[in-house]
């Protein structure tokens, strides 16, 4: 029991808001003391060099660094004008926008909070001044900018691919279409949304001359989206084709947002050194996750908390169903209170190889975590989007409208993963 001992302790001390890495680590070092003494990390170092030597991990900084430029090259902000100019005189226009732009960042960027910021700051005014509801407006721009958690490149697919060992490249390959979904489903629901309740986003009235005519409009678009595009292809292309590891693809993908960077005239050696030095913070908080968290699973397992835990999951009625249920559940429940990354590095190691024993397809049950993994973005109190949009909303917009603005996006998202679970073959599987 000391494992489960453990594994609560180290809940309860996420839930007041210790530090993730430390509160790995030290939980680790305490009840591996209790149960075996210092001996017991005499394969420490070992470990932990072998997480700094896995290629796989190499990526995420490489990808983190190319969102990060994309981010302060104003990418957003143009794709957000030209998309809003396009389809703003149509009813929900500018939350269709938000949508769809929200998956070309998420394609090229991925970095949730810099999606939800922008968005936040360009779209939300614009929407709140033309009468849109706020719980639709958002409700629209939280769930656009969570779109990066399971549409590749995305952080949590990478650290997924190493968790369950399999290729990222067919971790991204898995993911495409029930990131597809998510877009079209976001889209359904709000041309629906406002077909039954119009006042819901009323249309905006753009005089065409003043914005040079539709033509160029059109033409506008193409330039804001089509240089985004072409790196997005680079960048995945080269890995879904299999040219290129997903290593090799985000050092071209960081080399691509650079010279995007030079074209939008935003390039200079000042923001490249801000952007390194912000890849490196965030790097660096992953990578204390990881070691603290292989402590303290190198602990839980030499305990014998994996093997119980693989006990009560295997004695679950309905074998295989009973299990899916059981953990979806579980990491749903966890992600309203605690991050995906604990989530991803703590509890799907307990998960997998249970999964495995089951005859899960590992790749379709990693995805499966993966689009669970993304609600813990919008699910309150404790969703990061939630605070990351609020942070930038205008003083009428509460929290409370934030909230229950999300949870129409949550209930979408669980949809399609029901769907997901239940008919796989429909999403490729």
């Amino acid at each position: 029991m000391i494992g489960i001992c453990m594994f609560l302790t180290a809940l309860a001390l996420l839930l007041v808001g210790f530090p993730v890495a430390f509160t790995f680590g030290g939980a680790a070092v305490f009840f591996g003391l209790i149960a075996e003494g210092p001996k017991i990390f005499n394969l420490m170092p070992h470990r932990i060099f072998a997480v700094m030597h896995n290629t796989i991990l190499m990526a995420i900084p490489l990808f983190i660094f190319m969102g990060i430029i994309l981010q302060k090259s104003k990418l957003a902000e143009r794709l957000l004008e030209s998309m809003g100019s396009l389809f703003g005189e149509i009813r929900g226009g500018i939350a269709i926008s938000t949508v769809l732009v929200g998956a070309l960042l998420a394609a090229s960027t991925g970095v949730v909070g810099a999606s939800v910021v922008a968005m936040g700051v360009i779209s939300l005014p614009v929407m709140l001044k033309y009468g849109y509801d706020k719980r639709l407006a958002t409700g629209t721009i939280c769930a656009s900018g969570t779109l990066g958690q399971i549409i590749p490149p995305s952080i949590i697919l990478i650290i997924l691919g190493d968790v369950f060992q399999q290729p990222v490249g067919d971790l991204f390959k898995a993911a495409f279409w029930p990131g597809l979904s998510l877009v079209l489903i976001y889209v359904t629901y709000i041309v629906g949304i406002t077909i039954f309740n119009p006042a819901l986003a009323p249309p905006i009235r753009l005089d065409a001359a003043e914005h040079g005519g539709k033509g160029k409009q059109v033409l506008t678009a193409l330039k804001s989206i089509v240089p985004p595009l072409v790196l997005i292809v680079l960048v995945l292309g080269s890995i879904l084709a299999g040219v290129a590891t997903p290593t090799e693809s985000s050092a071209v993908g960081g080399i691509g947002a650079i010279i995007l960077a030079a074209m939008y005239r935003q390039l200079s050696l000042k923001m490249v050194w801000d952007s390194a030095a912000e890849t490196v913070k965030i790097s660096a908080m992953v990578f204390a996750i990881l070691i603290g968290a292989t402590a303290f699973s190198m602990v839980f397992t030499y305990t014998g908390g994996d093997y119980l835990v693989e006990d009560v999951m295997l004695a679950l009625p309905g074998g295989k169903w009973g299990f899916l249920i059981f953990s979806m559940g579980a990491i749903m429940a966890l992600g309203f209170f605690i991050d995906f990354v604990e989530i991803a590095y703590i509890v799907v190691p307990i998960l997998a190889p249970i999964a495995d024993r089951l005859g899960i397809d590992p790749l379709w049950y990693a995805i499966l975590v993966a689009m669970n993994l993304q609600t813990s973005f919008l699910t309150p109190p404790f969703g990061f989007s939630l605070f990351y949009l609020k942070g930038v909303a205008p003083p009428e917009v509460r929290t409370m409208d934030i909230y229950r603005g999300v949870i129409p996006f949550i209930s979408l998202q669980a949809l399609v993963l029901v769907v997901l679970a239940v008919f796989p073959q429909v999403f490729g599987f």
